[in-house]
């Protein structure tokens, strides 16, 4: 494999959260610098053998703004 993808949003004032697509796994942070760690490590627990883990993380911020007409 080589590459997996994050969906990244606001937990709700509390940091971030990220969800790889395809797969269990899910991970939070404080901050951006922080959540990104985290998903270096959820992916490294995930996929234990070096030869099977995504060459490339790729993290996709979502952000759901709701606009009044």
């Amino acid at each position: 494999m080589s590459e997996i993808i994050f969906e990244v949003r606001e937990a709700g004032g509390d940091g971030l959260w990220a969800r790889a697509l395809g797969y269990s796994i899910f991970t939070q942070g404080e901050d951006w610098n922080d959540l990104r760690a985290m998903v270096k490590d959820a992916v490294a627990c995930h996929f234990e053998k070096e030869p099977d883990r995504p060459k490339i993380i790729r993290l996709h911020y979502v952000r759901d703004e709701v606009l009044a007409a």
